[in-house]
């Protein structure tokens, strides 16, 4: 645990608690860090080391830690210093679904479905997706939604990075552009035997991690009876973070979709029931965002790939040292 501050006469408690040291720090200063084994919040620190705003590598807590100090401030990385922005995240009052601070991202929704006729009756995937890319939006964001159902790509033949440059077929160099381009993903997935959709599997699986890396996801499941799809959701989550883009913790399950949402992707029921369902996806997205402006941020000031370069050749790069 290290703290930091630009304001070198400050005193600074040092307890055993690494949740406790930021609570205790009596810091009249503009920025207080915590950082430790979360692989976003080292790269930071690095960086702040570099700018010599600090000057202690910081040695691994517990990630709980991490994420409860973080969710007080909002930093940016501004020429050779951080400087912290002016927001409600920075407030004791603030709370996880306020999106009054979050910079706008770009967003990909990949869905799963591939339904157009029942049974099951009704068609529930549409009316997720809907629900998902409305929030999404009315939180500021920009959405670009990638649905198998019109996107009718082919099973998996040849990936889009076999191909050479100038033979990618169109469509998949048109869907390599918008995935590159999003700033995190969210998949929505209905439960088949347990499993995520083969739609959603297959347009991930024409793309390699080079292409959703040092980005966050998250899993929206869903289904028709009483487990929400939380079973296929648990399986995407080990794909997700070998692509790269690590699913953040909080999961959106929707039990008995049928009777949640309209065919407009509205909930149904009165304002409450609107609530409880805001604040339950909002958890969701809030982590999301934290994570996807992180990133976004971290990304502006060092490239990723200069101290974790893809693999381009061949499976055996993998390997550990014979």
């Amino acid at each position: 645990r290290c703290l930091a501050t630009r304001n070198s006469s400050a005193e600074i408690a040092r307890p055993t608690s690494p949740i406790k040291a930021y609570e205790n720090t009596s810091v009249p200063t503009d920025i207080v860090l915590i950082c430790g084994g979360l692989s976003y919040c080292s790269a930071l620190s690095t960086t702040m080391r570099a700018a010599g705003l600090v000057h202690r590598r910081p040695r691994a807590c517990c990630s709980s830690a991490i994420a409860v100090a973080a969710l007080s401030l909002t930093c940016t990385i501004s020429g050779g210093g951080i400087k912290q922005q002016s927001s409600r995240a920075a407030s004791s009052t603030s709370t996880p679904t306020s999106v009054g601070v979050v910079s706008a991202l770009n967003i990909a929704v990949i869905t799963g479905t591939t339904r157009t006729s029942p049974p099951p009756r009704p068609i529930l995937g549409p009316r997720i997706s809907s629900y998902i890319c409305q929030t999404l939006e009315d939180r500021g964001h920009s959405v670009s939604v990638i649905d198998p159902r019109t996107l009718q790509l082919p099973l998996l033949e040849k990936p889009h990075f076999a191909y050479a440059r100038s033979q990618i077929p169109t469509q998949l160099a048109e869907l390599h552009e918008i995935l590159v381009k999003a700033d995190a993903y969210v998949t929505i997935t209905p439960e088949y035997n347990h499993a995520p959709s083969p739609a959603l599997l297959n347009i991930l699986n024409h793309f390699g991690s080079s292409v959703f890396s040092w980005k966050p996801s998250a899993i929206v499941s869903y289904s028709a009876g009483q487990w929400g799809g939380s079973r296929a959701a648990i399986a995407l989550r080990p794909i997700l973070s070998e692509l790269g883009c690590l699913p953040v913790s909080a999961l959106v399950h929707v039990p008995n979709a049928g009777s949640v949402f309209d065919e407009d992707g509205s909930v149904i029921g009165d304002e409450e029931e609107a609530e409880k369902w805001l604040g339950y996806v909002g958890r969701c997205i809030s982590q999301l965002e934290w994570w996807g402006k992180a990133a976004k941020a971290h990304r502006s000031v060092e490239d990723p790939n200069s101290v974790s370069p893809a693999f381009r050749a061949n499976p055996s790069q993998r390997n550990a040292p014979s």
